[in-house]
């Protein structure tokens, strides 16, 4: 790969005006969305714009001509700003006879619909505006009265006849004295990717799914770094480096990962030449070096180098006349030591190992047989191969010394939306730009010698401390290779998910009929135990083929190419029927993935939308319009996973099949938000990000400390990816202090903190890690028994909450209430295996119980209940 050749772009400060003028628009809109935080100066604007754009030898775009700023400044197009969409009267809704009306305010209620209906039919629960900040049917005004207010009357009958307690919130410290409340988001998530790295460990687990964690902890890591470690460096030469939520500044903060990274990364290459390997070797799946070869296997070998792998390389030398090489985030490298036996001058080259070969190159003779599994496999890296023949490389040429080492690169898009007349063809010209990202780590073999670390740190304009030396092999992303080998007997039992509950009265090769099933009942879907291809996959392509359906619309935020939900929506297309995509081209390291197949749904006539200027859609949803004998009926799917076929069997996710009509008309009026101009609209069972999801789950909280006080019952129960929203936390921590049970269940970012005398006594806090990955969200207030709980794509986070556009339903049928709490509830309980959140913000994990007994693996239970239900019928 050849490095841009700075000349051939135009020498002119457009691009730093557009720079700046994107970078002042959306700063702008941000303060407009939320008025409490500073503004934005066009001078502070113009510094993150500088630490935006990327540097003229890393490759820029074209810059813009004079014509087009003009332009740009007459014409600037404003992120999504909430406030556009606030409208004091909120509008008719649709009036059809086949759409349902407006409902009527439940009597003691406002009838504003704020969501909260303690004494409401489900019917009344509507809720205003989907940018409004206003969140459906409020707290009765004796109640809200409570809810953001303490009390020191002595127990007894207040005016209503309820019994109100004292509130124990009186006699503790305020909740702002607690200055270290919030764990910061970046050090969290190393204790999540340290729970990954301590399944690894786990001796309990078979060999291979151990190595295949060893592979998620490194590729979780090189993420990590490419994102969030580049954002905070970028900051840092950019020199805003304001203190965090967490009393941190940026400096503070890349110091301790940069300590921390280091510490888990030499005890995982620890975990993989101490304990991973031997065992691997135990079962014959062994990796060789060169000289552990049989001279007839290493003759092969070298054969294979000649035709499959000298071809692909391309040594790049580095003189005066060769500048130092591009080096691709990620990729693997050997730098070369060479000299010149004649001149007895040394030169340094670069080689890049192809990645479009196998890392792990099988050892002729040692290829897995089929039938004599127990016999085993061998593998040889292939950076050990190529480095064997450098000779080939550099004929007449003392080789001298050869080290390993890889890059990670700054691949955040940074796409200029304001500036960005087409979306989709902005994000194409980002992608161009990513692979010349700054560098923000360098690893290398624990062998290099002083000259050539120094050589590689000043050549990639890093710093001694952004070097990580690791034993060999770098990159244990490969041991996703070995997890491939066909040993199930070294990994997880086999798992066939089933037909939901609700889809068909027993297991059938053929599919049962969708609407007929969602006509009689709600469904409740959990993948992977739930099947995705029975379910929500044959949904859509039921709905393809049906002629009696009219129109599909789906949000599509990741899938894959050859997904049969993107061709079952190609034909339906073709069949002449109303498709339209919400494509979420944004979705980070799916970009390259999500344009290309959109690109195929348009050329088949799919219209496809994508997204909204300033906001994410991250919502799950499909709607599918359908002539009946008694009209249109619409059958609506919400979900908190992608419509992606594959993660589906490896992400355990929540879905609600439904024809309900306050759902559907809910899902008709957000569609037409995100495809449209629609900002005078109405929710009944639906919290929308980014205006009334948080704004909802906060009253809900509020709601609970009043019954609290009022001497009803009150607790609240979470299931979430991340909570990070201090907004969020502080109410937690309020409920928590008014004496009320608050259990979370966690994967990953945790920015609470549980178990502290007198801020989280009440809350307890518990992770769970596993076979599939935990992603589903769960909502459940206890509501003085009448639970009121939801589901959905967002999580406890800035970006969820204020630039996604989210989706939670409320589930209303008793049953799946009942089930859904019990999950929440039993996945946080004492009784099954996780981590617990201590009060000092470290994790403690728990297998056993105090009689040496292994806990319950909540994902088996829920494994071998859908065995059962299979085995029953039911």
């Amino acid at each position: 790969m050849t490095t841009p050749d700075p000349e051939a772009t135009p020498s002119t400060n457009s691009a730093p005006l557009a720079s700046f003028l994107g970078g002042w628009a959306r700063a702008q809109a941000r303060h407009a969305a939320d008025p409490g935080s500073s503004p934005v100066s066009p001078e502070e604007a113009d510094t993150l714009a500088a630490a935006s754009a990327p540097s003229a030898d890393a490759g820029d775009a074209e810059a813009l001509s004079q014509d087009d700023l003009d332009i740009i400044e007459d014409h600037v197009i404003e992120a999504a700003d909430p406030r556009d969409f606030v409208d004091d009267d909120a509008g008719p809704q649709y009036e059809d006879e086949d759409f349902d009306e407006d409902a009527p305010a439940a009597e003691g209620n406002r009838g504003d619909d704020t969501g909260i209906t303690p004494v409401s039919p489900p019917d009344a629960n509507e809720q205003t505006g989907f940018f409004d900040a206003a969140d459906p049917t409020p707290l009765p005004e004796a109640e809200s009265a409570t809810a953001h207010t303490s009390t020191d009357a002595a127990a007894g009958p207040d005016a209503a006849g309820d019994v109100v307690v004292d509130d124990p919130e009186a006699d503790l410290p305020p909740l702002d004295s607690f200055t270290d409340r919030f764990t910061d988001r970046e050090l969290t998530w190393l204790d999540f990717n340290q729970r990954v790295l301590e399944q690894a460990e786990d001796q309990d687990l078979q060999l291979l799914e151990r190595a295949w964690f060893t592979a998620i902890f490194s590729s979780n890591l090189d993420e990590f770094y490419m994102v969030r470690v580049a954002g905070l460096m970028r900051r840092i030469k950019a020199g805003i480096t304001p203190v965090r939520a967490s009393g941190l500044d940026a400096h503070q903060v890349v110091a301790a990962i940069t300590e921390r990274t280091k510490e888990l990364m030499a005890r995982q290459a620890a975990l993989f030449q101490d304990d991973i390997r031997p065992k691997l070797a135990e079962h014959n799946i062994e990796i060789l070096d060169w000289e552990q070869l049989e001279p007839e296997q290493a003759e092969k070998i070298t054969r294979y180098f000649r035709h499959q792998i000298f071809p692909v390389l391309t040594p790049l030398a580095v003189d005066p006349s060769h500048p130092f090489p591009y080096i691709s985030g990620l990729s693997l490298n050997l730098a070369v030591l060479l000299r010149n036996p004649r001149s007895g001058k040394e030169h340094f080259a670069r080689v890049k190992v192809p990645q479009s070969l196998p890392r792990l190159i099988t050892v002729p003779g040692r290829e897995l047989d089929p039938k004599n599994k127990q016999a085993g496999t061998a593998f040889i890296p292939i950076e050990i191969v190529i480095a064997r023949h450098l000779d080939h490389l550099f004929p007449g040429m003392d080789i001298l010394e050869h080290h390993l080492f890889r890059v990670t690169r700054n691949e955040n898009l940074e796409v200029e939306e304001d500036d960005a007349e087409n979306l989709l063809t902005a994000m194409e010209k980002e992608l161009e730009r990513r692979r010349f990202g700054a560098s923000v780590r360098l690893e290398v073999e624990d062998t290099i010698s002083p000259f050539v670390r120094r050589y590689l740190v000043r050549a990639l304009n890093l710093h001694d401390d952004d070097v990580f030396e690791l034993p060999a092999p770098l990159d244990l992303t490969s041991l996703n290779q070995l997890h491939d080998l066909d040993l199930p007997e070294l990994k997880y039992p086999r798992f066939v998910p089933v037909t939901a509950a609700g889809l068909a009265p027993q297991e059938s090769s053929t599919p049962g009929d969708i609407f007929a099933a969602m006509r009689e009942h709600d469904v409740l879907l959990h993948h992977p135990y739930d099947s995705f291809s029975t379910s929500v996959q044959e949904f859509v392509s039921q709905a393809a083929a049906d002629p009696k359906v009219l129109a599909i619309k789906q949000t599509l935020y990741r899938t894959s190419g050859d997904s049969p939900i993107v061709d079952a929506l190609i034909e339906a297309a073709e069949a002449g029927k109303q498709v339209v995509a919400i494509v979420e081209i944004k979705a980070r390291f799916d970009e390259e993935n999500n344009i290309s197949w959109a690109r195929k749904l348009e050329r088949a006539g799919v219209h496809v939308v994508y997204g909204m200027v300033g906001l994410k859609t991250h919502c799950k949803l499909l709607l599918v319009v359908r002539q009946e004998s008694d009209g249109l009926r619409r059958y609506c799917h919400v979900g908190t996973g992608n419509y992606h076929p594959k993660t589906a069997r490896g992400y355990e996710d929540l879905g609600l099949l439904t024809c309900d009509r306050d759902v559907a008309q809910d899902l008709t009026t957000l569609f037409n938000q995100l495809s449209g101009y629609a900002p005078r609209a109405r929710f009944r069972r639906l919290l929308v990000a980014p205006r009334t999801v948080r704004d909802g789950l906060i009253e809900r909280i509020e709601r609970e400390i009043a019954n609290k006080r009022a001497g009803k019952p009150a607790w609240i129960r979470i299931k979430v990816n991340s909570i990070i929203d201090e907004a969020c936390i502080d109410a937690l921590y309020r409920a928590s202090r008014a004496g009320v049970d608050v259990d979370i269940v966690v994967r990953g970012i945790c920015g609470l903190r549980a178990g502290v005398p007198g801020l989280s006594d009440n809350i307890r806090v518990r992770s769970i890690l596993g076979r599939y990955l935990e992603h589903s969200r769960i909502y459940a207030f206890c509501n003085d028994g009448e639970t009121d709980l939801f589901i959905g794509s967002a999580d406890l986070m800035h970006r969820n909450l204020d630039r996604r556009v989210e989706a939670l339903v409320r589930i209303t049928d008793p049953v799946m209430i009942a089930q859904l709490e019990w999950l929440v509830t039993h996945a946080a309980s004492d009784a099954v295996s996780s981590w617990w959140l201590e009060p000092d913000g470290s994790w403690t994990r728990h297998t056993h119980d105090a009689e040496g007994n292994r806990l319950e693996d909540i994902q088996t239970t829920l494994m071998t209940r859908a065995r059962s239900r299979l085995r029953s019928g039911h």
